[in-house]
């Protein structure tokens, strides 16, 4: 073992480079990763931004502690684990080719490691941060977007408060992993700009200040941050992908402060918050936030509704900016020793206006959150191990409905990982900022139990799939009874060579509905499936072709079919990329997705129904080592319509055509 070791290492010098080094994007591994969600979830946003800044400040592996690699969700927890105990054992990885050692990494998965890590010597650790080191030795990004529709929407005509183009600007200090500062403006389209309400210029601002390692204060934020604690029963301001995904990640769970650095103006807290040593074992977290809220009111002035899409396009939608604010207390008490760990957390939120939504004709919201006040409590815990893991969380709120959650995952010695989980929220069960798993849209009125495995039978076969199954005990949005829902997928990967790729994919999904005349539920059923091969030229050209087929009944069957090329050419400091999709469904019920290379910091998935056609092409130029520039020009054309979308967003023509331009300035 130990010559075969020595052997590795010995090869991997002479055949191997740092892979996080190369030229080659990272988007396409992440998009294969995560593709065969629901691409329509805003959190794959959120992740997509979260590992851009890891890619752009890669991790040094030999010095990385455990939170760093739980911020990778790809990597499950013996995978942490086991990256972690080599490192001890031997003293530090050598070279990107000895993690074929490690024994639960996937060619994939390393594959994927490797563009958020770099393989270099533990630096001497200095808790003191000293300002000369941090002004001369900082890194400084300059970045802008820009949207510029070729298309006037009726709302560009006569209602909205600004002008048609979306842009951005944002500014990022970053001094190793230790200091992170900077400020992103965002303005979508139609918002003023340095006018209305929008003096400042932008409409939504996001600042932040972050440092780590201060003595005995691992974390601290000040500014706009977000707070995950445990599985996201209370609050999780971290990221949540879906049902695959959870298998990758094998429902992993942490405790994570970090600035919020995203164009997003939902999901974050305002204020101050720290991750304080205690002891070895022993940590603890606190935060307080005061925020601003967008709200609908009644006309007592009571608040009937939270709004998320943080537009402020229109007059009306302007008078709701900030008419409500949040406050918010919580903080958590951790534990962990070698393999086991505890946590105790808690969060309070207040609300300066009565949450009062209504309830009279609509019974489904019996149970929604009201009130100014709301806590909750909750525990977490698990423990883990190269092939075996156990964690879960149990939360109350102040009434005393209960939530948990428990997954366990077991690596057997041929190469699967099986993994079970299983839900409880009470319908009484409220928490404004929990995100966890679910089948429905939030932590309440779901009981469920989930199976997957993950098999490997071969370097070049891969094989996931998954089974769920969820009980709904009261009413749901167009569900006047209670409901069940079942899900399963199965998704196969084949490396045929070197260049060529297979990848296939089913998913069942059944949900029950009310029928039309809502005197009983029926089942809405949905098949979904997807075929892709990939080729890799050694000139540097990659061709990839993808079908994608749906077919949803409901009363009634309606189906859908999309066929898609995309072609990319790396040539030294120019990426080039063209993707040309064809599309027919029936309709809006049997709508697909489409993935398209994004800008940075900007994730893209276009919905798509009708007929039509949909491409685009795309420039990256990387001018020396400091200016990137991307330009990305996108058009769709309809054949079965001649408006596109409707009120403020009605297109008069069959056509909607994008160019998109990001700049960015690094030194």
């Amino acid at each position: 073992m130990f010559i075969r070791k020595v052997l590795l290492i010995i090869i991997s010098m002479f055949s191997l480079t740092c892979v996080s080094q190369t030229q080659e994007g990272w988007e396409e591994a992440f998009r294969q990763w995560i593709d065969a969600e629901e691409t329509e979830s805003s959190a794959i946003e959120n992740v997509y931004e979260e590992l851009s800044e890891i890619a752009d400040h890669p991790i040094n592996l030999n010095q990385a502690s455990r939170e760093d690699l739980e911020k990778l969700p790809f990597l499950t927890v013996q995978q942490v684990e086991e990256l972690l105990s080599y490192i001890h054992r031997f003293g530090g990885i050598r070279s990107s080719g000895e993690l074929q050692m490690i024994s639960s990494l996937d060619a994939e998965r390393r594959h994927l490691l490797s563009y958020f890590i770099y393989i270099g010597e533990p630096a001497k650790k200095n808790n003191k941060l000293r300002f000369d080191s941090i002004l001369y030795h900082s890194r400084h990004q300059l970045s802008a977007t820009v949207k510029v529709p070729l298309y006037t929407r009726r709302g560009d005509r006569d209602g909205y408060l600004g002008a048609r183009y979306r842009h951005s600007i944002r500014y990022q200090l970053t001094y190793h992993d230790r200091v992170k500062f900077g400020l992103t403006g965002a303005q979508d389209a139609g918002e003023p700009f340095f006018s209305n309400r929008n003096n400042w210029g932008y409409d939504h601002y996001s600042y932040y200040l972050q440092l780590k390692e201060l003595g005995n204060i691992k974390n601290l934020c000040l500014g706009m941050y977000k707070v995950q604690l445990g599985k996201g029963l209370i609050i999780n301001g971290g990221f949540y992908l879906g049902k695959l995904s959870s298998l990758q990640s094998m429902g992993r769970t942490s405790t994570t402060l970090k600035a919020h650095s995203s164009r997003s103006a939902n999901d974050y807290l305002r204020g101050a918050a720290a991750t304080i040593r205690l002891h070895r074992n022993w940590d603890i977290t606190a935060f307080a936030s005061y925020r601003s809220l967008d709200a609908t009111l009644n006309k007592d002035s009571t608040a009937r509704t939270l709004l998320t899409s943080s537009y402020h396009r229109t007059q009306t939608e302007m008078n709701k900016k900030n008419n409500t604010h949040e406050t918010d207390l919580g903080g958590s008490i951790r534990w962990r020793k070698k393999s086991y760990y505890v946590n105790l957390n808690y969060l309070y939120t207040h609300l300066d206006r009565l949450l009062r939504p209504e309830k009279e004709n609509a019974p489904y919201r019996r149970y929604i959150a009201e009130g100014n006040d709301f806590m909750n409590w909750s525990l977490d815990y698990g423990y883990t191990n190269s092939r075996f893991s156990l964690s879960g969380e149990t939360a109350l709120n102040k009434e005393g409905a209960l939530a948990t959650i428990h997954q366990c995952s077991f690596r057997l010695k041929c190469p699967m990982t099986l993994m079970l989980l299983h839900r409880y929220y009470d319908k009484r069960y409220t928490a404004l900022h929990a995100q966890s798993f679910s089948e429905g849209s939030n932590v309440q009125n779901e009981h469920g139990i989930y199976a997957g495995f993950i098999w490997q039978p071969s370097s070049k076969w891969t094989l996931n799939g998954y089974v769920d199954y969820a009980h709904f005990t009261w009413k749901r949005y167009q569900v006047s009874m209670p409901s069940d829902a079942f899900d399963t997928m199965i998704l196969m990967r084949f490396v045929l060579t070197d260049r060529w790729r297979i990848e296939g994919r089913y998913r069942f999904h059944l949900r029950q509905k009310d029928n039309s005349q809502k005197t009983y539920i029926v089942n809405q059923t949905e098949h979904l499936s997807r075929l892709r091969v990939s080729y890799d030229t050694p000139s540097g050209l990659s061709l990839q072709t993808q079908f994608d087929g749906i077919s949803v009944s409901l009363e009634g069957k309606n189906k859908g079919w999309m066929i898609s090329e995309q072609i990319t050419y790396q040539w030294r400091w120019l990426q080039l990329y063209a993707n040309a999709t064809v599309f027919q469904t029936d309709n809006y019920a049997s709508r697909l997705y489409l993935y398209e290379r994004p800008l940075p910091y900007n994730f893209s998935s276009i919905m798509l129904y009708g007929k039509g056609i949909r491409y685009a092409f795309m420039t990256r130029t990387e001018i020396g080592k400091h200016l990137l520039m991307i330009v990305k020009f996108g058009v769709t054309n309809y054949f079965d319509r001649q408006k596109i979308s409707s009120s403020w967003q009605e297109i008069n023509g069959s056509s909607q055509t994008d160019i998109d331009i990001h700049l960015r300035i690094t030194l």
